[in-house]
């Protein structure tokens, strides 16, 4: 029986490398998904692009394709990858200018594109700040991918598209599968729902000394899987590395981010995960099957970014006897000194006493011997913002005594929103560059 090798190289933009280039390395891959976009960061992107700070890809795609792109090449493992971020065509380009100079010719790299809806959206906003929309971009399906699979690519860089599209693709090329046997796309989409955030699967976000232990963390593997024709499969990580794959992990994660595990909604199908079944085979090596699906929805999400204002955020600390007494001081000097100015939100707290779940959560067993006072505010006007940077570092010397280890930073709100939009009104388009 024909199985498929897919290895997670990442789970998002900022992700650590060395596992990848170890999955890279193995040559027994047939698929290298390298999952990088978070709601907010093809926003960011957008945001960097059109100020001329960026092309608009993610940053670390050069660093990834030169680590991985010289074994990938040799072993005939594709890759996938959103890395394209608000520019899957730049991005391209700059994977065939490294691929040449790695003197890899013939490398077939394709782009996928039609993501950005913004055009689309410019009659559908309201007087709220989300009139000032930033970005609009649909999540496209395994369609797109399929085609440029078909087309011989390589390697295939997308913008935004649903994160287990990314993953399932191959297994419907692979298996040729249909794009309407929803049972074989739900079982797909749980494999890819399970794998997209890489290291979270393998022990990463599952570790909790003494109650859930995770072995070798600082060498955590990251996790492949070994898929068949029916769509179960065995889920594992590289001999030797960090970490652990368990039933009580992969539990977790096919819960990550799921509002109704029966009708968990994707461009390419309404996946449920109700009956889904975990079976240990062997150390680190478990099987997933009975995942299903029904019909893919007649429309498509949309992520939204737009202007929120600005958050200023400044920090100082306190240590010794009487450290919480003089946080507390310098709260309510800034309380005092910052009332006039309008806030969207807010926040004085104190770093390791009640910043996570408030005062009436987190009274401290004992007086602290060291505190750290955050204020962080959310501002619709810049000079306002600075001002309360301003206000934190002046208690310096215009606060309690022994205050120390100031920072203080302001940055543009992007906030996320949702919209919908019929499927027939998005077209995808791509294109293959050889190196």
């Amino acid at each position: 029986m024909k199985t498929v090798r897919i290895g997670a190289g990442a789970g998002f933009a900022g992700d650590r490398i060395d596992p990848a280039i170890e999955l890279a390395r193995d040559g027994r891959l047939h698929y290298l998904v390298f999952e990088c976009l978070a709601e907010r960061t093809i926003a960011l992107a957008q945001l960097a692009k059109r100020q001329g700070h960026s092309l608009g890809f993610d940053p670390l795609l050069r660093m990834r394709m030169e680590a991985v792109l010289p074994f990938c090449r040799a072993s005939h493992t594709r890759i996938i990858t959103n890395m394209g971020a608000a520019n899957a065509q730049a991005a391209v380009r700059e994977t065939i200018l490294l691929a040449r100079a790695l003197g890899l010719s013939g490398l077939r790299v394709a782009w996928v594109a039609g993501d950005d809806v913004l055009h689309l959206l410019a009659d559908h906003t309201s007087s709220d700040p989300r009139e000032n929309l930033v970005s609009a971009n649909a999540y496209l399906g395994i369609e797109p991918i399929l085609e440029c699979l078909r087309e011989g690519a390589d390697v295939v860089i997308t913008g935004r598209v649903a994160d287990p599209s990314l993953f399932l693709a191959p297994m419907v090329y692979e298996f040729g599968w249909a794009i309407d046997d929803w049972v074989r796309l739900g079982q797909g989409t749980a494999i890819g729902h399970l794998l997209e955030c890489a290291g979270q699967l393998t022990g990463g976000y599952f570790a909790d000394p003494g109650y859930k232990d995770v072995p070798g963390l600082g060498r955590l593997g990251f996790p492949i899987a070994e898929i068949e024709e029916t769509g179960e499969s065995i889920l594992t990580k590289p001999d030797g590395s960090g970490g652990l794959i368990t039933i009580r992990n992969c539990k977790e994660q096919i819960l990550y981010e799921v509002q109704d595990p029966a009708q968990y909604l994707t461009p390419d199908v309404t996946a449920d995960f109700t009956p889904i079944r975990f079976a240990e085979v062997s150390a680190n090596r478990i099987r997933v099957s009975g995942a299903r699906g029904l019909t893919r929805p007649a429309q498509i999400k949309v992520s939204t970014g737009f202007h929120a204002g600005y958050i200023a955020e400044g920090q100082i600390s306190y240590a010794g006897p009487g450290a919480l007494a003089r946080a507390r001081l310098a709260r309510q000097i800034l309380e005092n000194r910052l009332h006039w100015i309008e806030f969207g939100d807010l926040r004085l707290d104190f770093v390791g006493v009640d910043s996570m779940h408030g005062v009436m959560l987190s009274q401290p067993a004992c007086e602290p011997y060291e505190v750290r006072l955050r204020a962080a505010g959310r501002l619709f006007s810049q000079n306002d913002a600075h001002r309360l940077t301003q206000e934190v570092e002046s208690l310096y010397v215009n606060g309690p005594a022994g205050g120390g280890g100031v920072m203080v930073s302001v940055r543009e709100n992007i906030a996320m929103d949702a919209a919908f939009l019929p499927r027939e009104s998005i077209t995808p388009s791509l294109g293959i560059e050889v190196a």
